[in-house]
């Protein structure tokens, strides 16, 4: 090996390393975005991002009915009243047959029969009468309207719910109902979440939380704010190795069982996981419900299941325990809409969350009481969902309260177009594009593929660690762990070959692993991304050659 193949010297020192690893990996991405764009250069290698998990398709079928309703929706305002650029508000009677005779004369443009195809699935399987339907459609599309039910409009929830049964309960949802609030994406749902189960004492500051790692960075991080100072024990996926050496990112008995203990108030799970991208194996499922019943029937269960729709036979806790738990769903990621702003949190009509208001002690009931009181002549009522709503609008603004007409128009229609799929083509063409890159990225490495069950494809975290261990052996990962950052790989892709990836670490993970996201960027940049990572690997075991033979590790 020359010394050109040799170890540079980083433009970024350990010590910077070290003190960088304080940020989230979001904002050390940045980092290594800026040292990327210096390399990306005529003449040295284009970048590669993948660090953002915005995917590089788009569902275009529901994007064109959108369009296509806002043309007719703005004829419907035009009849009601037009004079110079004005027009008015779309009027219900009659207004379906104008819709059919709409699309008959425009059912070659892209959308119209998805139109066509909700309009009659909202008719006949939703028994939804087909004027109300269609101008609640229209009417949103316009976005002449305050959100009224503020929560969701009535038609839009039973549609959502409809797709939520589908897609997230394998279409065997549990008895009774589900109540839905419409939210600005998964990351509002977690705000409006936190924020409501501190305000209605349903958990307090200090109290004990478990989270399941790794995950999504901001539930790490939101628990240890000084508002919430919760004292959180992590359930971790990392432990479990499958007969290949590779993690399998599922969770032990073992660490399930940590919540057996009373003191545990609440469970924050995203499933599939991010960014292990691995759903919980039914049997982990069934012995978490299982736990609840019978050892902590009070746990606050909050499932993220935004990948969920890549993972044959996905059933997510929502299903399995509705009582105890709060769903939080996005359309983002399946659909290809993150500008869209556009979730979900769902919650079971019987549910512990409302038992639980009720059991609080006397003073903070009398507190709730007044908080609440402008809003209801019965505040003590008011259900835990709706409480979420009017919290998101700091009560006093609940009158203007939920998600913008327009996106939730849009958000009816990504989930017609689910349900009305029957061939489920396009879940067949989204879960090709994550798997096919996940096979890529595994050829670039000049590994077989580890066999992981339940996997999502949509991330994968790589455990250099554990790759290091079985190719080189555990003098080598000393070496490694004793001159070297965690985050030294990631540093040098970026400065090399602008190859921007994250730090799995910073996620919950095995702290030399990295996230690499397998929906951004295109399919032939993952085998590239994986043969750059497997070009380092000879330049480490170099520096510590040289280093056993007296030379010192060259970093």
């Amino acid at each position: 090996m020359s010394d050109t193949d040799r170890l540079r010297p980083l433009k970024t020192s350990r010590e910077t390393q070290q003190s960088l690893l304080s940020l989230s990996p979001f904002e050390l991405k940045d980092e290594l975005i800026k040292l990327s764009t210096e390399n990306a250069k005529p003449g040295n290698y284009a970048m590669l991002n993948a660090g953002r998990g915005n995917p590089n398709w788009i569902a275009t079928t529901p994007r064109q009915a959108f369009f296509l309703l806002g043309q007719f929706a703005l004829t419907e305002s035009e009849r009601v009243w037009k004079d110079e650029g004005l027009g008015g508000m779309p009027a219900k009677d009659g207004i379906a047959a104008r819709l059919k005779t709409f699309l008959e004369s425009h059912k070659t443009n892209p959308g119209a029969d998805l139109l066509a195809r909700s309009v009659a699935y909202g008719v006949e399987t939703l028994k939804f009468e087909a004027d109300a339907f269609v101008h609640e459609l229209a009417d949103a599309i316009i976005g002449d309207n305050y959100p009224v039910p503020d929560r969701i409009l009535r038609h839009v929830e039973v549609v959502a719910r409809k797709y939520l049964d589908q897609e997230m309960c394998g279409n065997k949802p549990p008895a009774g109902t589900f109540d839905i609030f419409a939210v600005e994406g998964g990351t509002a749902a977690m705000c409006y979440i936190f924020d409501s189960l501190e305000t209605n004492g349903l958990l307090r500051k200090g109290d004990t939380v478990a989270l399941a790692v790794p995950t999504f960075t901001p539930y790490i991080e939101i628990p240890h704010l000084a508002r919430y100072d919760f004292n959180v024990v992590n359930v971790d996926a990392s432990p479990t190795c499958g007969p290949d050496g590779f993690h399998t990112w599922q969770y032990p008995d073992s660490e399930i069982d940590k919540l057996r203990d009373p003191s545990v108030k609440a469970f924050f799970l995203v499933n599939p996981s991010n960014p292990p991208s691995v759903m919980v194996s039914p049997e982990t499922l069934k012995r978490l419900a299982d736990i609840v019943r019978n050892d902590n029937p009070n746990l606050i269960v909050i499932t993220d299941d935004v990948y969920g729709t890549f993972v044959d036979g996905f059933r997510s806790l929502m299903a399995e325990l509705p009582q105890n738990t709060l769903g939080v769903y996005s359309y983002s990621k399946y659909f290809g809409c993150t500008g869209w702003r556009l979730g979900v949190i769902a919650l079971h009509e019987d549910n512990i969350f409302d038992r639980l208001l009720t059991e609080l002690p006397p003073g903070k009931r009398a507190e709730l009481h007044g908080r609440y009181s402008s809003i209801s002549m019965t505040p003590d009522k008011i259900k835990f969902i709706d409480r979420l709503v009017a919290d998101s609008r700091s009560v006093a603004l609940n009158h203007t309260a939920g998600l913008s007409l327009p996106q939730q128009c849009q958000m009816a229609l990504f989930s017609l177009s689910a349900l009305t799929d029957t061939a489920d083509r396009y879940k067949k063409l989204t879960r090709a594009i994550v798997q096919r890159r996940l096979d890529d990225l595994w050829a670039g490495l000049g590994l077989p593929r580890p066999k992981i069950a339940h996997q999502a494809g949509y991330y994968v975290e790589l455990d250099l660690m554990v790759w290091v261990n079985q190719k080189y052996g555990a003098e080598f990962a000393a070496f490694l762990e004793a001159n070297f950052e965690p985050v030294d790989f990631l540093f040098r892709l970026a400065e090399r070959f602008s190859i921007v990836l994250m730090d799995g670490g910073g996620f919950g993970g095995p702290k030399w692993s990295v996230r690499v996201s397998l929906a951004n960027l295109p399919d032939e940049a993952y085998r590239k991304i994986g043969e750059h990572l497997a070009e380092l690997a000879p330049r480490y075991v170099k520096a510590w050659q040289d280093a056993k033979a007296g030379g010192g590790a060259k970093a």
